[in-house]
């Protein structure tokens, strides 16, 4: 078997394997069109003798920008990276100003895109863009070069030698991909990765998430650009996992019921969603179907992996189970063995309850620069922990600063910052990264984290506030959608929250209270005011004196990407939201 050193061994190591007929599956015009690991790779060097053709060199650059994931993706990624160059994922969503920023740093020569929508964007700003040659289209686009015009380029084969010479030129170390973090505030920083950075933490984490090779089916949505996905589809490409690709978030549902999947990856807030909608359904029920329902959920918030609970609880789990879990795994195609969870902190009540519920969710840490995974659950060999994000993956080193700050050095940490020495010498110390997150190791290794090193504040009082904590408590309440602790250097902790409005609406109805039709009227009604304060006050309870919110102001704004409020991978842009809301700042504290 050809050893895996670089990030285009992945599809001919699955090739040697398993050719697999449902390598890539994406829908056009509502039909599942599926892509051979053979016709993956036929193609993806008909795009690097194309990329030859067209003159591309050794460590140029090639921007791609998709709305969703796709096949076209993956066949550009392997087919530019076989010629030496290097490919730069950028966030559909980010604005037209970082679409010039990252084209223009990172110097891109070619850029793909997936839709109109995207392709406007960046015509837009396509004055700005002196270094950029080409820009083609993976849809059909009036007025744009399409890819597949790289396919008839690159069909004769006879300049294939000179593919092979490029790849054998390409080493472990060579630089791969720059991937720009949003970041919470600033100029997105191009992050670095090398081919061993990636490969690494692919055959490292790998052992921890089990795939029955060549049968396992997997559900790709999360954003392909995020380093988190992309590596979750090599190791899906190393274990020949089947990969369909989902419409859109908005048919997510629709495409779990078609294809039926083994396995997904999440991140919080996903989850999140689709417990609030059961709940939800649990609301409408009566009599004795509601209490079942509500004692399978209460049962399930006491969780615990490995039979920790005892013989009598693990019979009950079974009826609820057999009587209200089972249609939870029907809603999400009946085949559901693992999702892993990334990107942000997964609160432990959906941990116990999608476990109880037979579909366990796997937390991991990482970030961009350590490609990204750090730690990662593993329920075999008593790998899983409630409440953590698992134990370290080998070949990896992590130490607790003095401060409580996370450190990491391992193969997986990346080149650098683009163009940014000093940024990357404060970043990487002595050979460990910083990651910025303060976190603990219990007894048995695993993993804890507990903030941002940066989000951390100080009261006046001279008390620390870390407002994750705060936050995921306070989120865990059906009325909140989106929450951000405030407070630096005020005498108290406050909050800005952003209700729940689809279900703070549906709660009004069956008061029958009468709060209005628009979000303004909902924020200003004293009886949703009321009862968020007392969700407040219970979340409050489990907050020393000092950490407890003791004001908070609602907004009428529906938190988003669009809105600037949240990055990419929907975290909280703490900079923006309180600007945004300075006047409601003021409010609180006069």
């Amino acid at each position: 078997m050809t050893p895996i050193t670089r990030l285009f061994d992945f599809p001919y190591h699955q090739l040697q394997k398993n050719n697999l007929n449902a390598c890539l599956v994406t829908k056009y015009e509502g039909v599942w069109v599926k892509t051979s690991t053979q016709e993956y790779l036929d193609k993806a060097n008909a795009i690097s003798r194309a990329l030859l053709r067209l003159g591309v060199k050794k460590h140029d650059k090639i921007a791609l920008i998709s709305s969703t994931n796709r096949t076209e993706w993956n066949i550009m990624d392997i087919g530019a990276l076989q010629t030496g160059a290097q490919t730069v994922p950028i966030y559909p969503t980010i604005s037209a100003e970082d679409y010039a920023y990252i084209l223009n740093h990172s110097e891109a020569q070619y850029c793909f895109v997936s839709d109109e929508q995207v392709y406007l964007k960046l015509q837009a700003i396509r004055s700005e863009l002196p270094l950029l040659k080409e820009v083609y289209s993976f849809n059909t686009i009036e007025g744009c070069k399409n890819w597949k015009e790289l396919l008839d380029l690159g069909e004769n084969s006879s300049n294939q030698a000179e593919v092979e010479e490029c790849k054998a030129q390409v080493h472990p170390n060579d630089l791969a991909t720059i991937i720009y973090t949003s970041g919470t505030t600033g100029k997105p920083k191009g992050v670095m990765l090398s081919h061993n950075n990636i490969v690494s933490n692919v055959l490292d984490s790998a052992e921890r998430i089990p795939f029955e090779e060549g049968t396992s089916i997997a559900l790709s949505f999360l954003p392909i650009c995020h380093i988190f996905e992309r590596v979750i589809l090599y190791i899906y490409q190393y274990y020949s996992v089947s990969i369909y690709f989902a419409e859109s978030i908005d048919q997510l549902s629709d495409n779990i019921k078609e294809i039926n999947p083994t396995v997904f990856s999440v991140v919080p807030r996903l989850l999140e969603k689709v417990y609030d909608k059961i709940i939800a359904k649990g609301n409408e029920l009566t009599g004795i179907k509601k209490m079942l329902f509500f004692w399978a959920v209460n049962l399930g918030l006491r969780y615990e992996p490995y039979g920790a609970n005892g013989w009598w609880y693990e019979q009950q789990l079974k009826i609820a189970n057999k009587l209200i879990f089972s249609k939870w795994r029907a809603a999400l195609g009946g085949k559901l063995t693992v999702m892993v969870s990334g990107s942000a902190a997964l609160q432990p009540r959906l941990i116990r309850i999608f476990a109880a519920a037979g579909m366990p969710v796997m937390e991991g840490y990482g970030l961009t620069e350590t490609s990204p995974v750090i730690t990662v659950n593993d329920q075999r060999n008593r790998g899983f922990k409630v409440g953590t994000v698992g134990k370290v993956i080998q070949n990896v080193t992590v130490k607790i600063a003095a401060d409580g700050e996370i450190l990491c050095q391992g193969p997986n940490v990346m080149m650098g910052y683009y163009k940014d020495t000093q940024l990357t010498n404060e970043a990487i110390v002595d050979g460990y990264f910083h990651t910025g997150d303060i976190g603990e190791f219990d007894s048995e290794g695993f993993l804890r984290i507990t903030d941002r090193k940066k989000e951390m504040f100080k009261t006046s009082g001279g008390k620390y506030i870390a407002p994750q904590l705060i936050e995921n408590a306070m989120k865990q309440s059906l009325f909140i959608e989106q929450i951000m602790v405030i407070g630096d250097g005020e005498k108290m902790p406050a909050a800005l929250i952003q209700p729940s409005f689809d279900f703070i609406r549906e709660w009004a109805k069956r008061k029958h209270l009468n709060i209005g039709t628009s979000n303004q009227e909902l924020v200003s009604h004293s009886e949703v005011i009321h009862r968020i304060q007392e969700e407040v006050d219970h979340a409050n309870q489990k907050f020393g004196n000092w950490e407890k919110i003791k004001r908070f102001e609602l907004t009428p704004e529906v938190w988003s990407i669009e809105g600037g409020h949240l990055t990419p991978t929907l975290k909280l842009k703490r900079k923006i939201v309180l600007e945004k809301y300075k006047i409601l700042y003021q409010k609180i504290y006069g």
